[in-house]
């Protein structure tokens, strides 16, 4: 090596290091300050009870192609066309001057900015509230989430094309779903499968329920709402083509009946490994025929004159928590990186439609946490993905363990029982049975 380069290489080291150090220190800093706990605060609420009336749509989402495909980390395949193409699907229920909306989107997830837009929007159609939830597909397009974690961890470079596609999608849904109200009668039922799923890292075994709501108007269904937990990671992380996975093609099966079939996903699940044959695409197919099997063996039961009871509420997020995320050398920076990427509260909805009492939880909730909530609140049930996304809900022990989902949940402990308290605000504004 010649003098030149020694003196060089001399000079260049300890400018090297300062930089770096100095980088370290900056993101080591504890940028995210304290945050508050308060009481939850009722955002919205609404209850009547008499003749029930829906109306429902589908409208196809139109991404910015070339399009990121969402759902994983980098590196993330691009895509310039949809099979099948995704879907944005809405029943707007009535009874009485009260009306309010549900709009499913096959996204991986909807942040609060998607969520905000489409409640402005929809602000002219006569509703006292409006949840937005994901049908959470790992094959579906990406870029709508400017947050930078989420950037970072599965929807890609935030493009407002592609956000301003979801809202679109969401907002015609809604508006064609407010102009075809019609009488309609409410029947629910459910049936279980537990060979269709299986347990996520560790944790409670699901037991396979798919809860089942027809609206039934006069020349056949209007809407069916079908709740099953099981995780959209069927077809392959390196398909080229934007894919709804197993919902988009079970909601398209239960349409061949007539009416817009919505897959809501609950507390969390996966397909099971054993299942079904071919590959890819295909077994997205098999699961999506086996789950509309099970639909089939759902004998609904008639609810007579239903009741209709929404309420959102406020809560106070705790501070959020890397540790168990991240190599402690880089707790703080991992802190911050999650403090920047965080609202400080979150939505948490109650949900009554005849029997139905559903909570609605902006997250993934694990088969514990929905244990927990539906014994605090007397709900049926947990709607996840729905009106934000703060990523998985597990029990308190489970995180303090570092056991279950508590290595994918960016918050500490004492998330659970903040959510917890709103949902019993919800549940309680609601009109929930105790």
């Amino acid at each position: 090596m010649s003098p030149r380069w020694r003196r060089f290489l001399r000079t260049l080291l300890p400018v090297t290091l300062l930089t770096v150090g100095s980088a370290y220190s900056l993101a080591s800093w504890n940028w995210c300050g304290r945050w508050d706990e308060r009481s939850p605060v009722v955002l919205g609420q609404a209850r009547a009870e008499g003749s029930l009336r829906a109306g429902a749509a589908k409208v196809s989402l139109a991404p910015p192609y070339p399009v990121v495909v969402a759902g994983y980390r980098p590196p993330r395949p691009e895509a310039s066309q949809a099979d099948p193409v995704p879907q944005a699907r809405a029943v707007v229920l009535a009874v009485g001057d009260v009306k309010v909306g549900l709009v499913s989107l096959e996204l991986l997830l909807v942040p609060d900015e998607l969520v905000a837009a489409v409640r402005e929007r929809a602000a002219g159609l006569g509703l006292q509230d409006v949840v937005v939830v994901a049908t959470h597909a790992h094959s579906s397009f990406g870029g709508y989430d400017s947050r930078l974690v989420s950037q970072l961890a599965g929807t890609g470079r935030f493009r407002k094309e592609s956000l301003e596609a979801a809202v679109a999608g969401a907002s015609e849904a809604l508006r064609q779903s407010a102009a075809r109200l019609t009488d309609v009668s409410l029947e629910v039922g459910e049936a279980r499968d537990s060979v269709l799923v299986r347990s996520r890292s560790g944790g409670e075994i699901p037991d396979g329920t798919l809860t089942r709501a027809v609206l039934r108007g006069a020349e056949g269904p209007v809407a069916e709402l079908l709740v099953f937990a099981a995780h959209p990671t069927v077809v392959p992380r390196d398909r080229a083509l934007v894919d709804p996975d197993w919902p988009g093609r079970l909601s398209l099966l239960r349409e061949e009946k007539g009416g817009v079939a919505l897959v809501l996903q609950g507390a969390v699940g996966n397909v099971s490994v054993s299942f079904g044959d071919g590959e890819g695409a295909q077994k997205a197919l098999s699961f999506a025929r086996a789950v509309a099997g099970l639909a089939e063996r759902v004998a609904p039961v008639e609810a007579g004159s239903p009741r209709l009871a929404f309420a959102r509420v406020e809560v106070a997020l705790p501070r959020p928590d890397s540790s168990r995320l991240v190599p402690s050398f880089s707790r703080a920076a991992g802190d911050n990186l999650l403090c920047a990427s965080s609202s400080r509260t979150a939505e948490v909805g109650a949900l009554a439609l005849g029997p139905l009492e559903l909570l609605l939880l902006p997250g993934e909730p694990t088969m514990g946490a929905e244990a927990t909530l539906v014994r605090r609140t007397g709900a049926t049930g947990v709607l996840g993905l729905a009106d934000g996304y703060v990523a998985y809900v597990e029990t308190p022990e489970k995180v303090e363990a570092g056991e279950g989902e508590a290595r994918r949940q960016y918050f500490g402990p004492a998330l659970l029982e903040r959510l917890g308290v709103g949902a019993e605000v919800a549940a309680r504004v609601a009109g929930f049975t105790p």
